[in-house]
């Protein structure tokens, strides 16, 4: 699917500052608003631990212990085909290929994992990262929800 070629259905923009809690905002606030397609329970539960999970890079990982802004972008498109960008201006990833190996983290006094973007790649079909050193990261997330009805 050719983003250029099709135009949204409906989509919506966030800005927040990089605080911990507003991960938890920034998950509800993407299932509120998919919530007009009426996705399966555990569809919107895998989009919601995606979303999660590039969100808490950007604020851990991309801005470092300092605040900066987090942007989101959630569209829908024909057919259930949902896109999501969560986006940083934080410090950038120097090696994306390094970062996308599970377990590798930059923060392991933290106690993290190194999981996120293998937990964002199990539950998206599609996920496109762009970094640059000391300009922050773009992860793009995509997949096609089916609605209940299409379900049943």
């Amino acid at each position: 699917m050719k983003r250029s070629a099709q135009k949204p259905i409906n989509e919506m923009k966030l800005a927040f500052p990089s605080y911990s809690e507003n991960e938890r905002f920034a998950r509800i606030a993407v299932s509120g608003f998919l919530s007009q397609i009426d996705p399966c329970i555990d569809e919107l539960s895998d989009i919601k631990t995606a979303v999660s999970e590039g969100v808490t890079n950007a604020i851990v990982h991309g801005y470092k212990g300092t605040v900066g802004i987090v942007q989101l972008n959630v569209k829908i498109f024909e057919g259930g085909r949902i896109y999501i960008k969560i986006q940083d201006k934080g410090c950038g990833i120097e090696d994306v290929e390094k970062a996308r190996e599970p377990l590798f983290t930059t923060a392991p006094e933290d106690d993290r994992a190194g999981l996120g973007f293998a937990i964002m790649e199990t539950f998206m079909e599609k996920v496109r990262v762009r970094s640059k050193v000391g300009k922050g990261t773009s992860v793009v997330l995509e997949r096609t929800v089916r609605s209940r009805k299409q379900r049943s």
